[in-house]
Formats: C-alpha cells, structure tokens, sequence
C-alpha cells in the first residue's frame, strides 16, 4: 500500500520531545490571549454541567458509589487535558467502561477496580512511549460499530432495574440473560413514580436536545426530577437513600491496596481496561480531528491516558478515557484548547464543594434515563445497518462482535472482530490474485502513434490551487489510518483535491468510512473533491458509506478530472498513461 502526492517535500523527522509535547504547550507556544480563555471557560462550564450528572450515573451503574465518578471526572479528566496529544479531548467515565467496571467490582470488589485501574494506567504509559499507538488504529471499521453497539445493549438492560424500579430478592445477575430472567420474574414489583421520573426525564432529554439543543437537557431532567421526587415525596430510591449522598472534598491520595496474588487476579481485568480505554480515547480523539480539522498524537494522547488513570486510581476513582459525546461537546461550546478541559474539572470540583447535599435528591430512575439516552446514542443505528447491506463479510465480522460482546466478553468480542477482519481480508486478497502476461520492458511508441497527442501542459504538473494524490495497492483497514491521515492534511487553500483509485484493487469498510471523513471534511471547507479511476467494487463501496455528490465528483481519469477543474469541458482525451507519475 503506497501513496504519492504531486510536489511531495522531504518530510521532517519528529524528535522525541516533540512528539510528546502536550497539546497544551503548543496551545500556549502560539500565544494564548485573555480572549481564548474566556472561550474555554465557557466551554469548560458547559461540559462541566453534562459531565456532573453523568459522571455519578456512569458509577453508579458500574458497581459503585458515584462519589467515584466524580473523582475520576475531577482528577482523570484535569490530567489528560493537562498532558494529552489532543487539543479538545475530555476526560472522565465512559459508558463504555460499565459492563468491565462492573465485572471486576463484582469478582473483586472496589479495591480491585482501583487496582486494575492503576496497572491500565501504567500499561498505556508503556504502550504510548512504546509507539503503538498506531497499531490500536487497525482494528476494522465492523469490529469498532460492533462492540460499541454491544456495549449499548447491555448499559440499557443494566438500567432496567432503575428505570422500571423493580425490586429483586437477590442480587442482580451480571450475565445478559440470567439478568433479563430475573428482571421478567421482578416486573411485578415495578414502581408507577420511577417510571413516570425516568419517562419524563427522557422527554426532557430529548425534547431539549430537538428545540433548544445548546441546553444542558440532561442536567435539567435531573434537577426537574429530583425537585419533583422531593415536592410530592415520591416513594422512589435516590442517591441518598442508597449511598448517603456524596462528599464534598477530593479524598487524600492514596495507592490501592497491593500484593502479588491481587494484581495476578485483575490482571487480565487492567489488561481489558487498558485496551478498551486505548480505543475509546483514540476514537474520540479522531472524532475530534474530524469536527475540528486538527491532528491529533496518538502516542501521546496514550500516555496521558496512562496518568490520568493512575491519578485516578490515587484518590479513590474508576477508569478515565476520552469520551466522545462530551469531547464533542467541548467542541461545539467553543473551546480553543486544552484548557478548557482543566477548567471543566476545576467546574466540577466547585461544584461538589457547593451542591454536594443537594445530590442526595437525585433519583435513582432520573440517573437510569440519563444512561438509557446514552446508550440509544451509543448504538450508531444508521452505521450498523450500512454495514450490514455493504458486504457478506463485514456482516458477519460485525455480528460476530456485536454478539460476542452481549453474550460473551467485551475483550473476546474485540479479539474474535479483528480475527475474522484479518482472515477476511487475506481471502479477498486471494480472491482478487490473478496471473496476466506482459513484457517486463515496454517498447518504444512514436509520439503520434495513435493518432493523439496532448499539448503539454505545466498546470499539471505544478497547479497551487490543486492537490493530486494517488493511492497504489489494497486499501483497507490495515492501511486506512496512515492514508486517512495523508488524506486529511487538505490546505484551507485549495480549491480542488483529487484522489486517483486508478491503482486500488479492493477498498473495504474501514477505508470506505475514512474516505467519508475526508469528503465532508473537503465539503465544509468549500474544496471540490474528485475521485479517479475507481473500479465499479470501489466505487459501490464508496457511495455506499456516503462518498457521493455533492461531496464528491468521480471521473475515469486525473486528466478528466482535471480537464473539469480548469473548465476546459471540451478538452481532448488524455494519451494512455496521462499523469502517471504524480
């Protein structure tokens, strides 16, 4: 898999301490004004506001008390904005954690989440410094949508017991359907107040979210239901009921309770929590790329990772990752930079200083609902059927680790994805080897052979406003970071970018879904995107994942598509072999 760009330049070669300078530095390095920090401050205070109902909600539903939540938002989420290779990256909880988090609280109680959570955090330091965070890129587009799908389904069934206020005789089954049995036999202890607060709250959510969609919707449902479970002294479970409220001060640093046979005991549990957190931070980071049209470093963003896991773990709290909806959140709010991020956890911090008492009130179904809109939001319900109708393989790689992810394990569902990605991809490649003869040395052809000669032309080969690429070999998911990353460097001065497929054999999903980005990125920004030279496969599977006018114009040929360009409608056709070389 190769890619050649027109007037490449010797490409600089990154020091080490360039590389894992933190975005923070090189915020500050090109002058941060009094103005930026009011933007950020802003946007800070907004994200704050979603992440403080979430934050308690997340931990609740992992097994634990929400006051660790909080932590893990206030000192998790201050470090990776602190150190991170992400300019707009928010740390804290993730939904994404709860069905791991939950597991190992159950197998090893609090302290051996903690635990877990330190040696994660150590783990993605080594992976960072190491450099592998280009390899946690590969894994397949089918495999991504897969087990984040499959998370969503099992957050939703872990807030059935809330949302429907069902009271069980025992503890609640961690396994999806042992868990679904149980809550079926408890429905008739199902409480009429808890679902009313966990409908409305819901409605508020989403009403907001439709008409006034810079509103925090969910701190307003929670505020709205805890006023209202307090007013009509409605007989449901709230945080105070449950745990006695939250603290209002950070605890003392402390390190987890450690000794030899503990931490071979969580070992494959911070094995699982690093590589989850590993997708879900770089994910969101790309997420973010995307919205903003900045780069982000990975292997950077992992060691702050890395330590916003440890601070964690040191004051009492849960696994930190970058998280999409409030990363993007941060976006939208208007953010310039990573301190925007800090600021949000200082927010937070305040705000347990202030309103700590008043968390007591916060119904327990209000939370539940919070999660239930999370999880739908998980669920990329449009993606998932698009992958299903784009090829017989990601159907079943997808599948595969939806299923496994519900029924199985999260980390087996991940292992099991890429594995069939990986056997699906050498057999396309198979399918696609062919044996045709020619000559090793072409001979000589006379210039008017054929009857047609263009004129030469030096915009071609030299056009400022125009940026040809041209993509050689199997696109797929192995090759779809490096190239999605070449691809997206498009200069805000441009008018035109054209990618030649002309070479390309075979594109799969992950490439298709890179290419996308590419075109809404070039649509935004006002630059004609052409596509040459793809196959019919090709381009099917680019149409198919959204590659389509007006963001993209295909053309057989670089000639044709430049012919457009220039408006040279009536331009002859190019001699065979045109602009190879670019």
């Amino acid at each position: 898999m190769s890619i050649a760009r027109k007037r490449a330049g010797q490409a600089h070669q990154p020091t080490f301490a360039e590389l894992y300078a933190p975005k923070l530095v090189t915020v500050l390095r090109e002058g941060y004004t009094l103005v930026d920090f009011r933007a950020d401050a802003l946007s800070g205070l907004t994200v704050a506001i979603v992440a403080l109902p979430l934050s308690m909600a997340i931990a609740i539903a992992s097994g634990v008390t929400p006051d660790r939540g909080l932590y893990t938002a206030v000192v998790g989420g201050f470090i990776v904005s602190l150190l991170g290779g992400s300019r707009f990256q928010i740390g804290g909880p993730a939904g994404a954690f709860i069905v791991l988090v939950a597991l190992t609280a159950e197998r090893h109680g609090v302290d051996g989440v903690i635990l877990a959570t330190a040696m994660a955090g150590m783990f993605l330091v080594a992976a960072g410094f190491l450099q592998l965070g280009t390899y946690i890129k590969f894994i397949p587009y089918p495999v991504t949508v897969g087990f984040t799908s499959g998370i969503a389904v099992i957050i939703f069934a872990s807030q059935l017991k809330d949302l429907l206020g069902i009271t069980l005789p025992g503890k609640e089954p961690g396994e999806f359907i042992p868990k679904l049995q149980a809550l079926a036999g408890g429905l008739h202890t199902a409480s009429s107040p808890a679902i009313a607060i966990a409908a409305v709250s819901i409605v508020i959510i989403v009403v907001l979210r439709r008409l006034r969609p810079h509103w925090p919707g969910i701190l307003v449902a929670v505020v709205v239901a805890a006023f209202a479970s307090w007013m009509l002294s409605l007989p449901v479970e709230t945080i105070g009921t449950r745990f006695g409220g939250i603290p209002r001060q950070l605890p003392s640093p402390a390190w987890p309770l450690l000794s030899v046979a503990k931490a071979q005991a969580v070992l494959p549990d911070a094995i699982a929590f690093a590589l989850l957190g590993a997708i879900e931070s770089l994910l969101s980071a790309v997420v973010a790329d995307g919205m903003t049209g900045r780069r982000h470093r990975s292997n950077c963003e992992l060691v702050a990772q890395g330590f916003a896991n440890i601070g964690s773990a040191l004051f009492g709290g849960i696994c930190v990752t970058g998280t999409i909806a409030r990363t993007a959140t941060n976006i939208r709010a208007g953010a310039r930079g990573p301190v925007s991020g800090m600021l949000h956890s200082l927010f937070l911090l305040l705000f347990m200083l202030v309103a700590a008492p008043l968390a007591s009130f916060i119904p327990l179904a209000a939370l539940a609902a919070v999660l239930a809109v999370v999880a739908w939001n998980m669920a990329d319900r449009r993606e998932f059927a698009l992958l299903l109708r784009s090829s017989r393989g990601d159907a079943v790689v997808l599948l595969a680790t939806f299923l496994l992810t519900i029924f199985r394990d999260l980390t087996e569902g991940i292992l099991v994805g890429f594995a069939l990605g990986a056997v699906l991809f050498i057999n396309r490649m198979a399918q696609m080897t062919g044996v045709e003869e020619d000559v090793l040395v072409q001979a000589d052809r006379a210039d008017f052979g054929d009857g047609v000669r263009a004129p030469y032309d030096p915009r071609l080969a030299a056009d400022p406003d125009v940026l040809v690429y041209r993509i050689t070999g199997a696109f797929f998911f192995g090759a779809a970071s490096s190239v999605g990353t070449v691809l997206d460097n498009i200069a805000d001065t441009r008018k035109a970018f054209v990618v030649d497929f002309a070479a390309v054999p075979f594109l799969d999903s992950t490439a298709a879904n890179a290419m996308s980005r590419v075109a809404s990125k070039a649509a935004r920004q006002g630059i004609r995107l052409y596509i040459t030279g793809a196959s019919a496969p090709v381009r099917r599977a680019l149409l198919t994942h959204g590659v389509i006018r007006p963001r993209a114009i295909y053309r057989e040929t670089i000639a044709r598509a430049m012919a457009d360009i220039k408006g040279e409608q009536n331009a002859p056709p190019a001699a065979p072999g045109a602009l190879a070389a670019t």
